[in-house]
């Protein structure tokens, strides 16, 4: 006849021995791969590389805090040079319109304010930007005061003026960049950011991949 006390003991023992065996099982599945991405790995979106024609930093309109153009790599990309004065300064609201309505689809527009043409941005950043926000509601990025033709012009409407063969002529001139840093097209100040050929080119390169 066995001992009450020895066969308590090893169901207890018996009983730890399941419980520990259960823990180890466990922490083993969840450690294991669940998918095709790799040992125990999470598939990671790949880095987008950066174009060279948005390796420039530039400072931010409101407040000059720099900017590196290199954070809008991927996206479809609108530049305009942008004056207050100027008879065309009505373009704002329908390039901020266009703005809010393809951004959810990978567009950005990119606004560089400048005094190259008829004099029609003479003042200073919080002039511009207070134009800019409070009149038309801008909330696309916009950039300290530049020059965009000339000796002068940044290093990034050199590079855009090379791609395109084309310095801009007036303000509200446009060039369209791709999603890999190609510059599509380039449209005069007359092409306003409701034009059929503008937004078509626009969405074309957005539906590229």
């Amino acid at each position: 006849m066995s001992d009450p006390k020895i066969s308590a003991i090893t169901r207890l023992r018996r009983n730890a021995f399941a419980l520990l065996l259960g823990c180890l099982t466990l922490g083993a599945a969840a450690q294991a791969p669940t998918g095709g991405a790799g040992a125990g790995q999470t598939a990671a979106a790949p880095a987008v590389a950066c174009p060279a024609i948005l390796k420039h930093q530039f400072k931010r309109l409101q407040d000059d805090a720099p900017q590196d153009l290199c954070q809008y790599a991927g996206k479809v990309i609108l530049v305009v040079n942008t004056a207050s004065y100027c008879g065309f300064a009505g373009q704002f609201e329908g390039l901020e319109s266009l703005y809010a309505r393809l951004a959810p689809k990978g567009l950005v527009v990119l606004g560089f304010p400048s005094n190259d043409f008829g004099k029609q941005e003479p003042g200073e950043s919080k002039e511009t930007a207070d134009f800019c926000f409070n009149t038309y509601g801008v909330k696309f990025p916009m950039f300290a005061k530049t020059a965009v033709v000339g000796k002068e012009a940044n290093p990034l409407y050199v590079a855009l003026a090379k791609a395109s063969g084309r310095a801009p002529k007036w303000n509200f001139h446009k060039y369209l960049i791709d999603r890999k840093g190609r510059v599509v097209d380039n449209y005069l100040s007359l092409t306003g950011p409701d034009s059929p050929m503008l937004v078509g080119q626009i969405q074309q390169a957005l539906d590229a991949r």
